[in-house]
């Protein structure tokens, strides 16, 4: 018997502790890993050239690759650790987390994917909702039962230490569903990168590296935007921005990621000012897909951007059931989902519109919304701009 070889990666690809996967830009898939089909529970041979990505994914899984994951992908060129949920053959859902990568190999584009099991991350979610529903539910109840100056002391005190629980949950939550696996990727792929490789081996080691180097970024950065929650707001970079190319450009990806719904855009005012062009992206990123969400598919929705001496503004407005007067004071509270969100099974933990009032916030700039049976809803962003 021969002696077994720890630098022979030949089965990097087939056996690698995660799920890997390419595809053709419409879904179909090319080429699939052994981990990952044992996973589903079939074999390659039925998802080569047969299946589409789509189609391994749940009906909320669907709905939130389209309108979320597929626009991101498209316009930044990466993804990294969005969490979906993949259907077993024997008809289970399976949650995974997902990085993906735009590639061009000699003129034909790609999506190389790594998928990795989330069943924990999912069981934190559940708890950390539970707790926020419960932590509500006391809090009304000791608002309803104390009305003394003491009493008010001690609500102050249980609200200042409820937002610290939710804070220490979601850190809990980043830490340990994403950096314990990623450290392994990063640790195996090290290792392997240190031995002789064939070229193709060595690229797809590269692509496993740079993937999960880049999800371990995104971690850092959830941890400076859950501390930036305690300590003062988001960070921006100002710089020269032409805010009506920025946004057109916007909806021409929002576009192609939305077929069959109509997208405008209106332009008021001109020139260029000063702030983060891709803090900017975010803002119309959100609030379209929030549109989309809410708004009636038959309608168009329609973005407007305004500039004018001192201020940009970012205008969203789509027809459709108006917001719930009860639900207004709460719209950009963090955590918090439609009911259309819910039912469709969004994965969405309800950050959207909070990150649109910090991002606006940090450039000192502020956020409303106009909502209204005969006129629709209307999102308003407007924000300082220093030539």
């Amino acid at each position: 018997m021969s002696a077994v070889d720890p630098t022979d990666a030949s089965d990097l690809y087939e056996l690698a502790p995660c799920g890997l996967m390419r595809t053709a830009v419409d879904g179909s898939i090319l080429r699939v890993n052994h981990t990952l089909c044992s996973w589903l529970g079939v074999q390659s041979d039925e998802l080569v050239g047969k299946k589409r990505l789509q189609s391994l994914l749940t009906m909320g899984g669907k709905i939130f690759h389209q309108t979320h994951w597929l626009p991101l992908l498209q316009m930044q060129g990466s993804v990294g650790e969005v969490q979906l949920e993949f259907l077993h053959r024997d008809g289970h859902a399976l949650p995974v987390l997902m990085n993906a990568l735009r590639r061009d190999l000699d003129g034909v584009w790609f999506h190389d994917i790594a998928v990795f099991i989330a069943t924990d991350r999912k069981k934190y979610e559940v708890e950390l909702l539970q707790a926020r529903r419960r932590a509500e539910e006391a809090l009304d109840s000791e608002r309803r039962a104390q009305q003394t100056a003491a009493d008010a002391s001690r609500l102050l005190e249980q609200q200042a230490q409820q937002r610290a629980v939710l804070a220490e949950q979601l850190i809990g939550i980043v830490s340990h569903d994403l950096r314990t696996p990623l450290n392994a990727v990063l640790l195996g792929g090290s290792m392997l990168q240190s031995g002789e490789l064939a070229a193709p081996q060595a690229r797809t080691v590269g692509r496993i590296v740079s993937a999960a180097s880049r999800a371990n970024r995104l971690i850092t950065d959830l941890l400076d935007f859950t501390q930036a929650r305690l300590t003062g707001g988001l960070r921006v970079t100002r710089g020269p921005v032409d805010l009506h190319a920025l946004i057109a450009d916007c909806v021409d990806e929002l576009r192609l990621a939305s077929p069959g719904r109509m997208l405008q855009h209106l332009t008021e005012g001109g020139g260029v000012g000063s702030a983060d062009p891709d803090r900017l992206a975010q803002v119309v990123t959100n609030l379209v897909s929030n549109a989309l969400t809410y708004g009636t598919p038959e309608l168009p929705t329609t973005i407007t951007s305004v500039v004018h001496d001192h201020t940009l503004g970012i205008r969203v407005h789509n027809f459709g059931a108006p917001i719930p007067p009860q639900l207004l004071p709460h719209l950009f509270e963090p955590l918090r989902r439609g009911e259309q969100q819910v039912k469709l099974g969004s994965r969405s933990v309800g950050l959207g519109l909070y990150i649109v009032q910090q991002i606006a916030a940090a450039h000192g700039g502020e956020v409303a919304v106009e909502s209204s049976e005969q006129q629709g809803t209307t999102f308003i962003v407007t924000i300082r701009s220093h030539p």
